[in-house]
């Protein structure tokens, strides 16, 4: 694939046209720089407004800290949203379609609606009205699943078919997955650091991804939207990350999550739309799963922790949006991690399932991705259960020495 990797917006080293890699860093970069100088100018409103988290039973950190993250990360969005509409291939992306427009828009109500809650604190019936309004306006736009692949039908040469979803059904899939990325986000962030970074990791393969479509798609423009939508959101989560990794000077709040949530699922679902099941044969049937494991494992952590969230809380008789302290990030920190060593060990998992997921996709050599992938599950394991084999480790030395 070495057209993946050609640097100029116009044409590579053979003569043929190039995807604008060069473009999509530079967004990415201004998304990180704007969100980075903007975050301490947050950090003071926060404070001034009354945006403030205070610690609770359930809460890791021991001292107030100012929320309101998510403006600034927003703030970035915006900037590199400036600079990508000058440059000229990823400035198409507006013109092809209202798609990147829709993002940021529903991302805009998600965020307001999210800062009212750092603020105000929201009850949790407001926040899903917001968090389906918002899906809709994602619809309204244009950003919608229509077509699935699936393993059956399509006649003796091929390994499946594609799947044309009703209106109906494809404004409610959109909607459903929305709702369950912004709240997936919302209940990982509960670590310095966990949520941005998670966020960055799944919006660099979702990107890296996207742009596996685009060179298949033989550098169509239209296909640029996916791409540009993930490369502002790994941009402003590493922006934000420097003032949010522990010890953090400040917290993203709803208001950060939430936009993490929306874009993410505008990526995933835009990305959705740029893939070509015509043309597919038996050979293809890894390549043409790869599109949902990409999706499986881009909210494989927030997902995960957000079913395991709901079903303790109601066989406990409570409400599912009811806090408590046995999150994932919870359960490491008691299993014997520091709350940054946790914090990595979620990236490392994520990253895992993100970017092999993302390489199924685009890499011919299927077996290798799979073998590194494979070493990299054996590696997340044994990071995890480290500190459940010190204490049998000090025990045995302790028998011995006696």
């Amino acid at each position: 694939m070495t057209g993946l990797l050609a640097n100029g917006p116009d044409v590579n080293a053979l003569g043929t046209p190039g995807l604008p890699i060069r473009e999509f860093l530079l967004v990415g970069l201004t998304a990180a720089v704007v969100t980075f100088l903007l975050t301490s100018l947050v950090r003071v409103a926060a404070v001034r407004f009354g945006a403030v988290a205070w610690p609770r039973g359930r809460d890791v950190h021991v001292k107030p800290t100012p929320r309101w993250g998510g403006l600034a990360m927003y703030g970035g969005v915006l900037g590199g949203v400036a600079v990508a509409a000058q440059l000229p291939a990823l400035r198409l992306a507006f013109s092809y379609s209202s798609e990147v427009a829709g993002a940021i828009v529903a991302a805009c109500l998600l965020v307001a609606v999210g800062a009212l809650d750092d603020r105000f604190e929201l009850d949790a019936i407001t926040k899903l009205a917001g968090q389906a309004t918002a899906a809709g306006v994602l619809v309204l736009y244009g950003v919608q699943w229509a077509v699935f692949w699936v393993p059956w039908g399509g006649g003796a040469t091929s390994s499946g078919s594609s799947l044309v979803l009703p209106q109906e059904q494809g404004v409610v899939l959109t909607v459903v997955l929305t709702v369950a990325l912004v709240n997936g986000m919302n209940f990982v962030d509960g670590l310095d650091g966990l949520a941005a970074g998670i966020g960055m990791i799944t919006a660099s393969a979702t990107w890296l991804f996207a742009l596996g479509l685009l060179y298949k798609a033989g550098r169509d423009p239209n296909a640029y939207t996916p791409a540009l939508i993930a490369a502002l959101l790994a941009g402003a989560c590493f922006g934000f990350l420097p003032h949010n990794f522990s010890p953090a000077r400040i917290f993203m709040g709803d208001s950060g999550s939430m936009l993490i949530g929306v874009m993410l699922a505008a990526a995933a679902t835009t990305a959705s739309g740029r893939i070509s099941f015509a043309t597919s044969d038996p050979k293809d049937v890894v390549g043409l799963l790869a599109p949902l494991i990409v999706l499986a494992a881009v909210v494989f952590v927030p997902l995960l922790d957000l079913l395991m969230a709901v079903v303790r809380r109601t066989k406990a008789g409570m409400s599912p949006f009811s806090p408590d302290k046995m999150h994932l990030h919870h359960r490491l920190l008691e299993i014997g991690h520091s709350q940054r060593r946790a914090v990595l060990l979620i990236y490392l998992w994520s990253g895992v399932l993100a970017f092999g997921a993302a390489a199924l996709a685009i890499a011919d050599d299927v077996a290798v991705v799979l073998w590194g992938a494979g070493f990299g599950l054996l590696l997340a394991v044994l990071a995890t259960v480290v500190p459940r084999l010190r204490p049998r480790v000090n025990t045995e030395r302790a028998k011995s020495a006696k």
